[in-house]
């Protein structure tokens, strides 16, 4: 958590009108236009905007690694006075890791895959600190201590493959912390983890640079993230700062309509897909050729004045003096804030139907073969990976179950079965009155395949970069026997793109002539192309900016109010899932461990792990109060899981023996809502919630 009232030391990096450009064949792209920072010794600045809008292109400045094609044409960057671009290139790698370092967004990218992680740790200090092999050791295995990696002398003998994702972070982290560098560019550093994950990071990381007094700037989309992690935080738009204070102020006193159309685009505690629905950004970032004139944010904002806002450059101009909040915006001071309320995405609630997918005693092994010597002399050759171990769940009629919990808990292997990519090992999964447990996809009709469909989380690489987007329509239109007349697959491929809001002409375009957003728009169409009765959406806007994110959600909920379709919607985002879903279903280790429907699940009682997944959302509202339960420990290995209660090994409310011996029994709170736990019911009951709003002196949870 970042500290409060705390008082910060001498000035570290100024930003002074900066702007940065690269040159290409095309000419000058300006990337950056008159970025301003100052930040000082302990303090923290946020960096948040769209993808596109200039973020990284900040850090990579201040690294000093823009590559040949980039570079400053217009004021500078200072590092404790000095211009970055005064350093000679000996200077600059003395200065990178040693006094400035980096963690980036993708750890294995930051890792040598063939070398082992302790000679890669001892490498930092051995060139910057001129140490003996034994201190640079010594200082590693501190350090992994300090980032509380479990073993760190394991850690230290093993190559990066051999470590779990988060494990891999907190090695970066602690090698970007070797030489207790003065400034630490955090670039996206959760965005690939799990959310108790991520909770575990971003409490090491406010640690960790209070004992080193590190100052930080932490690049994020996730506006909950900045919020407990920075003091100060800057809003950017197509390379320009639009609005920059302290992150109370600029969460609670925002002023810029773009900084309003962010917060408008993530579901915090109070939206609500009927009542208050989400409002994404209507247009497109520009590209940097073809920005407006004025304000840039101009096209798609609904407090443009034709001859106000679109003469010539916008200065940032002073909310208050006293705190530094600062605006690029000429009619801040006009806007009647309190009375603008733009229209969502929603509109009538959904009617769920009869049940159509009926879950009973599902299991999936997978058998693993041990050739060993140890397997040899104990004769256990053989072992099982239990990814899915009893599930039990039904879904209706165009209502949408979210299933939820960490990486490894089960959940894409579920959707395997589903979609007859994977068979089950045992029990029955009933949809339409067919049981689909174990025909595998080869042996299901055209019409069985296009009555269950899925969206891919990531939109890159699930689309034919040789084909047409409307080739890729056309040819599920003609394989699931929805169409075969030309004209009229012809017609029904401009109907689909009429339904995710895609102009007719793009069924002529291919994959690579369209944004992130606009992708996963025909990834979405693609899964609606055969009348599905159900689709499996994994993940399907983890990959996107909030303003696409926001409007792909509100496509899937109009979608499915006209064909009535079941969604089971795979996510680690809780507040995503508390808006947009009706039942909730909480895995763990292949397990069950609460399900019930979406109110029942985000207030007590909660089961222990639904309990910590709660407290590790991160969420953009100064006058919420969380819970802070950090989960210990890592998940267990499926190879060899805990016996009784899978969640024993790193649970905070772990009662006795009887959690390590007996499986939990399945207890139902009210109907439909279950919890697998030994505790008492009366006892969970008595829990106080995670989440609570504290808006006045009287406290009332939020949920």
């Amino acid at each position: 958590m970042r500290p409060k009232d705390q008082q910060f030391g001498d000035v570290v990096l100024e930003c002074k009108n900066l702007s940065i450009s690269y040159f290409t064949r095309a000419g000058e792209i300006p990337a950056v236009i008159d970025f301003n920072m100052t930040l000082r010794q302990g303090e923290s600045i946020g960096l948040v905007g769209e993808s596109g809008c200039g973020k990284s292109t900040v850090a990579l400045a201040v690294m000093q690694y823009m590559g040949k094609n980039g570079g400053i044409v217009g004021g500078d960057i200072l590092y404790k006075g000095r211009s970055l671009t005064s350093f000679s290139s000996e200077e600059l790698r003395q200065l990178r890791g040693n006094e400035i370092a980096m963690v980036y967004q993708e750890p294995m990218a930051s890792l040598n895959p063939s070398m082992l992680i302790g000679t890669q740790l001892m490498e930092v200090p051995l060139y910057h600190d001129n140490v003996t092999e034994a201190e640079a050791r010594e200082r590693a295995l501190q350090m992994l201590d300090d980032v509380k990696l479990p073993d760190p002398e394991r850690v230290m003998r093993s190559y990066p493959h051999q470590i779990s994702g988060g494990q891999q972070q907190r090695v970066v982290i602690a090698m970007a912390l070797l030489s207790k560098p003065s400034l630490l560019v955090l670039d996206e550093p959760t965005t690939a983890l799990d959310v108790t994950v991520e909770a575990g990071i971003i409490e090491l990381i406010g640690e960790i640079a209070g004992k080193y007094n590190t100052s930080m700037i932490f690049i994020s989309h996730n506006l909950g993230l900045i919020l407990e992690t920075c003091d100060r935080v800057n809003v950017m738009y197509s390379g320009q700062v639009v609005e920059e204070g302290p992150v109370d102020e600029v969460f609670d006193r925002m002023r810029h309509p773009y900084t309003q159309g962010l917060f408008g685009c993530i579901p915090l505690p109070g939206a609500d897909k009927t009542a208050r629905p989400l409002v994404p950004i209507r247009g497109q970032l520009p590209l940097p050729h073809m920005r407006p004139n004025g304000c840039y944010f101009g096209p798609r904002c609904d407090h443009f004045v034709e001859g106000t806002c679109d003469g010539g450059l916008i200065e940032m101009e002073t909310v208050s003096s006293n705190t530094h909040h600062q605006v690029r915006c000429p009619r801040w001071d006009q806007i009647d804030w309190s009375s603008y309320s733009p229209e969502g995405l929603s509109g009538e609630a959904l009617q769920a139907g009869e049940p159509v997918l009926n879950i009973r005693g599902m299991r999936k092994y997978y058998e693993v073969r041990d050739s060993s010597i140890s397997a040899l002399i104990s004769g256990k050759r053989v072992r099982y990976v239990k990814a899915n171990e009893r599930v039990d769940f039904d879904a209706k009629e165009c209502q949408t179950v979210a299933i939820v919990g960490e990486s490894g808990c089960g959940k894409s292997t579920f959707a395997k079965v589903m979609l007859g990519l994977e068979t089950a090992t045992d029990g029955e999964v009933v949809f339409q009155g067919n049981d689909l447990a174990n025909k595998p996809v080869q042996s299901r009709s055209p019409q069985e395949i296009g009555s269950v469909q899925m969206i891919f989380q990531n939109p890159f690489d699930t689309l034919n970069p040789s084909h047409t987007v409307g080739g890729q329509l056309a040819r599920v239109i003609k394989k699931f026997g929805v169409e075969s007349d030309p004209e009229k697959v012809r017609q029904r491929v401009f109907e689909l793109l009429d339904l995710v809001k895609l102009p007719r002409d793009f069924a002529k375009r291919r994959p690579r002539q369209l944004s992130g957003g606009q992708k996963q728009r025909v990834g979405i169409a693609r899964a609606f192309a055969g009348n599905p009765k159900m689709v499996v959406a994994d993940e399907p806007v983890s990959a996107l900016d909030v303003s696409v994110a926001a409007a792909v959600t509100g496509l899937l909920m109009d979608i499915q109010r006209t064909y009535r379709t079941t969604l089971l919607f795979i996510s680690h985002d809780l507040s995503l899932v508390r808006y947009l879903a009706d039942r909730v279903v909480v895995m763990y280790l292949g397990n069950i461990v609460e399900q019930g429907t979406t109110d029942e699940v985000f207030a007590p009682p909660y089961h222990p792990y639904t309990e910590a997944l709660l407290s590790a959302v991160p969420i953009a509202d100064t006058s919420i109060e969380k819970k802070r339960i950090i989960l210990e420990g890592t998940l267990p290995s499926v190879l060899n899981p805990p016996k009784g209660c899978p969640f024993n090994t790193r649970c905070p409310r772990k009662i006795g023996r009887i959690c390590e011996t007996d499986v939990p029994p399945v207890i139902e709170d009210r109907p439909g809502h279950l919890i697998a736990c030994h505790i008492p019911i009366e006892e969970l009951r008595e829990v106080d919630p995670v989440i609570v709003q504290t808006g006045s002196d009287d406290k009332t949870a939020a949920e």
